[in-house]
Parts: structure tokens; sequence; C-alpha cells
């Protein structure tokens, strides 16, 4: 089991594929891995890629196995997906 997986979207911020495709790669690798925590540096810009990260938080496969999401109290650029799997058989 993976602790916590980190992506920085700075680099694809103006690629609405690209951004997609590193969410959804992310979360395949914490499923697969199943980490306890995917974090998320989204940056603080104009709120745009934020929203975008909001909606991915909000898709049903992701809230499925989703136990919280937390802001970063010292960097409102970042936040965290904390995840809950059910057990395999």
């Amino acid at each position: 089991m993976a602790d916590e997986i980190k992506i920085d979207l700075h680099d694809v911020f103006n690629d609405s594929g690209k951004i997609d495709r590193a969410l959804d790669e992310a979360f395949e690798r914490a499923e697969r891995t199943r980490a306890r925590c995917l974090q998320i540096v989204h940056g603080k810009g104009s709120g745009q890629l934020k929203k975008r990260v909001q909606r991915f938080v909000q898709e049903p496969r992701v809230r499925a196995v989703t136990r919280s999401v937390d802001n970063d109290s010292k960097n409102w650029g970042r936040l965290f997906i904390y995840f809950r799997w059910p057990e395999r058989r």
C-alpha cells in the first residue's frame, strides 16, 4: 500500500486534456496501490484549475472511495483526498 501520491498540475494548467489525464492517471495509481492519500497541487492562480480539481473530486468513482477531502491550511493551492478502499476478496 502506498502512503501518498502527489501530482502537481502546474505543468499542464492550460491543457484540458492533459489535466484530465493527469488526474485520471493519479487516481488509477492510487486505486492500484491502495494509497492512503492523493495530494493534488493545483496552484493559487485564477481558480480555474482548482474548480476543475473540485469537479474531479465530485466524480462518482472518486466519491465512492473518498473518506475526506482537506485543503492545506498553510497552502490553499493544494488539497488532499483521503481514501477508504473496500476490502479485497
